[in-house]
């Protein structure tokens, strides 16, 4: 030990006295609780906050503070405090790194993940950004007055608040004392009526933080399980709210559970709430046995995990009776025969069910559904059954429960919502890529199989830029196949484009992957050289040193880029531009089928979408060809229908295509956006707000690894495009060359 602290004091370097004279004890700490790689970051943040020219106290902090946040939230926490320590020194807010620092550990042992502390991380750089001033909104030029009140005041608020609650804490401080410095201060200082009566508003719930060890206990005394629990907060998800589920990492599931009840002393606390989804949890992991999903429809899988939820809580009942009323309390009961008229009640119908098989006391009067629940309960008596014969069960009686309504975009969900329950990803094996994964209000669907008539609408939120939010599931978005029309006519534009064919066949050649690559001249390989071993030989004989390098192996030189073309289909499609003797709708199937042929050239997964929309209530998303479909005659077909209608209601369609780019399997995304105008819907009368929203969703996507451009047909594009796209955009003056010029773009982004 001594010589490896002496090796780390080498390795530091020069340093201050402060640190030197606890160095020592710092370093053997540092060995005993970190790898040798978080170790080498330790040293290296260290030596780098020692190098900031703002005393010895930074690195001290750093030094003595790092190695207890790395224990707590992981190893790639020491490099998340080294950045923003670096990010917080270029501002005139230097002296509070030391706040900063000195307070991590705290909101670490709140925290207990890497995603609720990066959160966090987040909170404080925005504090930061917000509150420090700036010359003309470009150069910061004096501290912020509330940045290092806040950072003191960070273990209080952990205290009472989720990462969630405190950003709603933090919002109203921000926003509320813009131009009161002094008042802001006070206000993060937790010295103002405001900052208490605000964190009491917010202060609500059970954090599971504070009741981990008796949840531990629960699950030893019951199910004889350790598990590690991966929470997550619901208020960074603000698009689309993540479900409860387990997996290889431990048990996910909110940070914060809000007691439920009428208040009379009838409801349900947040620990038993936990308790309700722990002990779900539990029984699927003990009863519970994968299927495979791929000849499944999606609402047959839908019922396949209300069957299974149900028999894992049938069987934990029969040991543990209490656990009925535990769950009862929480099931909602749908009322019979709510469902209006047209509306597809399947998931009213299941929610009906569960509550009946559950529930001895149901009242329901329906005959099929009484008739199920005794075959039911007669499986249950023969034994524990199984999820196989369960899926059986469910498709047999979705066939004999089939309406005409379960097709109609008209959801009614209606008092359903079974929150105490996983969202059953544990339950499917997938042999083949998946392409009909889909289940509203889910998060783990994948690229959408549409039926012909269409499916259920997503709801997306839109940002609103005036008051800075999202406006909550705002736009109803409909999925559905293209119709189709003879293929023929997309066979003409080809032979039409026969030389430009001739020539992105040339250039597609060059991108193509050389699946498999030799590799010479190796002495250790997968097979023999023979050019190389005979040629060693000769030398061998001849009484030279002969090459020992006579074997060779192979690696893959491969591509993976995955893209989604997104059409605007809205009426100006229709028009004629200027000078050409084509419309923009002929010229855009046109080049839309090179795309699409030069694309399958090379091998690349390739989505081709289209939007319209009609006011928020109703985009219309057509899809052409899915990631897994060939190019046929079906996908041509479908690009010999397209037509142009409605508006452009561009943010939510991104979205949308968006999500499914995201489920690939792929290193580069590219999601591709061929408009002639700007966004605009006919409800919105604020020119900036589809922009503003669109502009949003590249940033969103940004963040999850997808790479959007835009090829931009107006001439005016220039106006409005790079507020949206950046500079990640092109725009076409000459129409006439978009059959040439996309998939030339194509070519270049993803060469």
């Amino acid at each position: 030990m001594p010589a490896d602290i002496a090796r780390l004091r080498a390795q530091l370097g020069r340093t201050f006295p402060a640190v030197d004279a606890v160095f020592d004890e710092l370093a053997a700490d540092a060995l005993r609780l970190l790898s040798t790689e978080a170790v080498d970051a330790w040293l290296d943040g260290g030596r780098f906050l020692g190098a900031l020219g703002r005393g010895a106290e930074p690195m001290l902090v750093f030094l003595e503070e790092a190695p207890q946040v790395a224990v707590i939230i992981g190893d790639a926490a020491i490099g998340r405090l080294k950045d923003l320590s670096y990010k917080i020194s270029r501002t005139p807010n230097g002296d509070a790194i030391v706040y900063f620092l000195q307070t991590a550990t705290a909101a670490a042992r709140r925290l207990e993940t890497i995603a609720l502390f990066d959160d966090y991380l987040d909170l404080v750089e925005y504090v930061m950004d917000e509150t420090t001033t700036s010359v003309h909104g470009i150069i910061a030029t004096h501290p912020s007055p509330s940045f290092a009140d806040f950072l003191k005041s960070v273990p209080s608020l952990l205290k009472h608040l989720c990462v969630g609650a405190l950003k709603n804490w933090v919002e109203f401080g921000v926003r509320g004392y813009t131009n009161d410095p002094e008042g802001q201060s006070n206000y993060f200082a937790l010295q103002s009526t405001d900052a208490h009566n605000i964190m009491q508003r917010e202060r609500h719930g059970t954090l599971l933080v504070d009741h981990e060890h008796l949840l531990n206990l629960y699950m030893l005394a019951i199910w004889d399980r350790e598990v590690v629990y991966r929470p997550y907060s619901l208020l960074f998800d603000e698009i689309r709210k993540p479900k409860p589920y387990w997996d290889k990492q431990g048990v996910h599931l909110p940070d914060v559970y809000d007691d439920v009840g009428d208040g009379a002393g009838d409801g349900v606390s947040g620990v038993n709430r936990y308790r309700a989804l722990l002990a779900h949890i539990a029984a699927h992991m003990r009863w519970t046995t994968p299927i495979v999903a791929d000849n499944l429809a999606p609402f047959q899988r839908v019922a396949t995990e209300m069957f299974e939820d149900v028999r894992v809580e049938w069987l934990a009942v029969q040991q543990w009776p209490g656990l009925r009323q535990l769950w009862l309390s929480l099931h909602p009961k749908p009322v019979e025969g709510a469902a209006p008229e047209g509306a597809c009640d399947l998931f009213h119908r299941l929610a009906m069910l569960s509550r009946a098989l559950l529930d001895p006391e149901h009242g329901y009067r329906d005959e099929v559904l009484a008739a199920s629940v005794a075959r039911f309960q007669a499986l249950m008596e023969r034994g524990e059954s199984s999820t196989a014969e369960m899926a059986k069960f469910a498709i047999e009686w979705y066939v004999k429960t089939k309406k005409a309504t379960d097709i109609s975009p008209n959801l009614f969900l209606d008092g359903i919502e079974v929150d105490y329950r996983d969202d059953n990803r544990h339950m499917w094996l997938y042999i083949e890529p998946d392409d009909d994964d889909f289940l509203p209000d889910e998060t783990r669907e994948s690229e959408l199989d549409v039926e012909k008539d269409g499916l259920p609408p997503r709801h997306y939120d839109e940002w609103d830029d005036h008051v800075q939010i999202y406006l909550p599931d705002w736009v109803s978005l409909y999925d559905r196949l293209h119709p189709s029309a003879s293929p023929t006519k997309i066979d003409r534009l080809l032979e039409k484009n026969a030389p430009l064919v001739k020539r992105l066949r040339a250039l597609i050649e060059m991108l193509k992957p050389q699946n498999r690559v030799r590799i010479r001249f190796q002495e250790e390989g997968s097979e023999l050289d023979l050019d190389v071993a005979i040629r060693s030989l000769i030398e061998l004989k001849a009484g030279s040193q002969p090459d020992p390098r006579i074997n060779m192996s192979h690696r893959t030189d491969g591509r993976s880029i995955a893209v989604s073309l997104l059409l605007d289909l809205s009426v100006s499609l229709n028009e004629k531009p200027d000078g050409c003797t084509e419309t923009i709708l002929a010229l855009s199937q046109e080049a839309v089928s090179l795309l699409a042929w030069a694309v399958e050239q090379t091998g690349d997964p390739l989505a081709i979408g289209g939007f319209h929309s009609n006011s928020r209530h109703e985009v219309r998303y057509y899809h052409f060809k899915g990631y897994s479909e060939p190019w046929g005659d079906a996908v041509k077909g479908r690009l010999a229908a397209m037509e142009g209608a409605l508006s452009t209601r561009m943010g939510a369609a991104m979205r949308h295509a968006g999500f499914g780019l995201k489920q690939q399997q792929a290193e580069k995304k590219l999601l591709l956006i061929l408009t002639d105008g700007r966004p605009h819907d006919v409800d919105v009368k604020d020119p900036q707000h589809l922009i503003r929203d669109a502009h949003m969703a590249v940033r969103e996507l940004d963040r999850d690894g997808i790479y959007t451009y835009c090829i931009n047909l107006d001439p005016k594009a220039d106006e409005y495009v790079a507020d949206i796209f950046g500079g990640q955009y092109t725009v076409i003056d000459n129409i006439e060359r978009l059959p040439e010029r996309l998939p030339e773009l194509f070519i270049a982004l993803t060469k």
